[in-house]
């Protein structure tokens, strides 16, 4: 039986991206900085979470992921608030929370706090890595907001952002990327290079099955590695009590 939100690691066949994946929460409308949320979809989050960051079965030890939708609506920024959580919830690990959409940064909303100086600022200016940082909603959990909307265009790929990677990386035990849709921005292949991986995140009623596919070939031939995708918002008419008995 397939999962609310569902890792599928096998994209050799775009018909992959958009497998049947049932009683999936839709994402909120607004954003929301409710720290727990209950039933199915917060047992499948964990499943989630774990599938993406205990790979070390197959060989892999992701620690630095980014968290990219095909197109804008898919829910990116959310899920990866809700992903960020619950790997602090249920770890003693340190994470921080990083804000790459610099055109639509919304990650700071879903996690309760406040965009003023971040990712921008901290490649910009100098100063130790935790002057830039939002406490997060657990202790162990901080943010890297976007921060300034200066010279975003150039962020990305300044040797700089790569120096702060560095930081970022010996910090926290886990770092979690949001970026920007990757059918409108080649940042999730600039990052994706730089990280351990990226995780899809396909929306169920929203992305077109042939921008999938382009924007999965574009990650590929970016030599990014893709973790799998994520099925974000699928519906299914059955109550959550019977649905948990199955």
């Amino acid at each position: 039986m397939s999962r609310n939100f569902e890792l599928l690691t096998n994209l050799a066949d775009e018909r992959e991206l958009f497998r049947d994946a049932e009683t999936i929460p839709k994402t909120p409308a607004q954003p929301s900085t409710r720290t727990h949320f209950d039933g199915t979809a917060r047992d499948e989050m964990t499943k989630l979470a774990q599938n993406v960051f205990a790979l070390a079965a197959v060989g892999i030890t992701p620690r630095a992921v980014a968290f990219c939708g095909v197109e804008h609506g898919d829910g990116t920024s959310w899920m990866c608030a809700q992903v960020a959580r619950v790997v602090a919830e249920q770890s003693r690990a340190t994470i921080c929370a990083v804000d790459a959409n610099l055109t639509s940064p919304k990650l700071h909303q879903y996690l309760g706090t406040a965009n003023r100086r971040g990712l921008v600022d901290a490649i910009c200016e100098e100063g130790p890595l935790r002057d830039f940082l939002e406490p997060g909603p657990l202790n162990n959990l901080s943010v890297l907001t976007a921060g300034s909307s200066a010279n975003q265009n150039i962020v990305l790929i300044s040797q700089r952002f790569r120096e702060r990677l560095a930081e970022l990386r010996a910090e926290f035990d886990y770092v979690i990327f949001d970026v920007p849709p990757a059918a409108h921005s080649n940042d999730a292949v600039v990052l994706g290079r730089l990280l351990d991986g990226v995780v899809l995140v396909v929306g169920a009623h929203s992305t077109r099955r042939e921008t999938a596919r382009r924007v999965k070939e574009s990650l590929n031939e970016g030599e990014v590695h893709l973790l799998g995708s994520v099925l974000n918002g699928r519906t299914f008419p059955i109550p959550e009590g019977l649905y948990r008995r199955l």
